[in-house]
């Protein structure tokens, strides 16, 4: 039996895999092992703004309040904004009811700890046991059953946010994309308090358009929006906001591995980047890599996940780390990655340098990357197949050290990805056409 918890917590389409009666029994389940449920313990819950959030809400809430634990209820706001505000108020323990950059259909639950950080895997297995177990748990009856408490803190998110910059933006003109998503009433506030001209785009959601055609996952949307309002810059977030595609005044793309260069760079020069180092996954961009070599900056590489991110920087106390994606996390600043704060640093490296974000982007050259998904029969077999090593080996030796073959299983579905990276396009494509043939042919649904 697959895990429930994935690489971002408990995921699937609302009301046919993540179901309310799977949200109650979730809300139970974690109130049991996430709090002593001594009087006045405490579980605060956000959610994005897709159809669903009410009725999974409206399900865990019970879940938890079966168990005599007290709900704060926060309403519509990202994803680090839970994470934030959990810590903040002292509640036992934080909840958020996304799916991120998914698809309206979708949608997911999120615990984070006490202190603001996602749990650790021996800990939702812990409670994936208990539940998939049916184990039997206290009901408390009486004046013993929990409350809901409305505790609408957006304000108090908002002036954290404003307090991790000490520059204002007077002057600059931004383009938000919001993606009809929980930024859509906060990322706008915060960037016109600090002074910012704002123009805003997908920030009306309605239940069902978050991530339709806009934010991170369609950066040509901002490009455009940019190009057409003649902008300084642009800042598309995804729909629990903890991810930032960036796009500069020309209308490139500034991706995760762009913005983690320019902020590194920038807290080097302050003395702020410990031990010179920066945790990245092993998806980051070869330049990426290649300039920081070139600036004394050591890049420790992960898995693919931001939980992995996170445990590295935990573990060797590195304040900057994320993915190419977007998701960036500032250790000195929060728990986890923060689009909108992630944003607010990059724009006051722009500020300070008194350069546009077209002059800083030029801190790295991004290498051709081509990645190819294989759908398979068995996503694990690719490690041990021989012909499938081959093919590898004979890729990389034409590349030599001008570029890296690197090849992974999906987390979600059976497939095995092929990623091949260099300065030659022309060489990338022919050296992954010849792996994705030998990986159909060996292992290949339709073989």
């Amino acid at each position: 039996m697959s895990r429930l918890f994935g690489t971002d917590g408990v995921r699937g389409v609302a009301n046919a895999d993540l179901t309310p009666e799977l949200a109650f029994r979730l809300g139970r389940v974690g109130a049991y092992v996430l709090t002593s449920r001594h009087p006045g313990a405490r579980i605060a819950i956000g959610k994005d703004t897709r159809i669903s959030g009410d009725m999974l809400e409206a399900a865990l809430i019970s879940g938890i309040l079966s168990m005599g634990v007290d709900v704060l209820r926060l309403g519509v706001i990202s994803t680090p904004g839970v994470a934030y505000l959990t810590k903040h108020l002292g509640a036992d323990a934080g909840v958020m009811i996304s799916a991120s950059h998914n698809p309206v259909e979708d949608n997911g639950i999120k615990f984070f700890g006490g202190d603001g950080f996602k749990l650790l895997d021996e800990t939702e297995d812990r409670i994936e046991h208990i539940l998939r177990n049916e184990e039997e748990l206290p009901r408390p009856t009486g004046g013993e059953i929990g409350r809901i408490y409305e505790e609408p803190a957006q304000e108090e998110y908002i002036q954290f946010l404003m307090s991790t910059v000490d520059e204002r933006f007077d002057g600059l003109h931004v383009v938000l994309d919001c993606a009809n998503g929980a930024a859509s009433a906060i990322a706008p506030e915060v960037f016109r308090r600090l002074g910012a001209k704002v123009t805003v785009i997908h920030a009306e959601p309605d239940g069902v358009n978050i991530n339709v055609g806009c934010g991170s996952t369609h950066p040509q949307v901002v490009q455009q929006a940019v190009i057409a309002h003649h902008a300084d810059l642009g800042l598309s977030f995804d729909g629990d906001a903890d991810r930032l595609i960036a796009v500069d005044s020309t209308g490139e793309i500034i991706d995760g591995d762009f913005i983690m260069a320019i902020c590194g760079l920038s807290l080097q020069r302050q003395g702020k980047l410990a031990d010179n180092k920066i945790v990245a996954t092993v998806m980051s961009n070869l330049g990426f890599m290649k300039a920081m070599e070139a600036a004394g900056i050591e890049v420790v590489r992960t898995a693919v996940g931001d939980r992995y991110v996170m445990e590295r920087m935990r573990a060797d106390q590195a304040v900057l780390g994320g993915e190419q994606s977007g998701h960036i996390i500032f250790l000195n600043h929060t728990t986890t990655g923060d689009g909108i704060l992630t944003a607010l640093q990059l724009v006051q490296v722009l500020v300070k340098s008194g350069k546009p974000l077209s002059a800083l982007r030029t801190v790295m050259t991004r290498y051709p990357q081509i990645l190819e998904n294989v759908r398979v029969t068995d996503k694990h077999a690719w490690v041990h197949n021989a012909a499938i090593q081959a093919a590898l080996a004979a890729g990389e030796r034409e590349l030599g050290d001008s570029g890296r073959v690197l090849v992974r299983e999906s987390g979600t579905e059976s497939l095995v990805r092929v990623m091949v990276e260099g300065p030659d396009e022309h060489v990338l494509r022919k050296i992954v056409q010849d792996i994705v043939k030998v990986v159909e042919e060996q292992l290949g649904v339709n073989r």
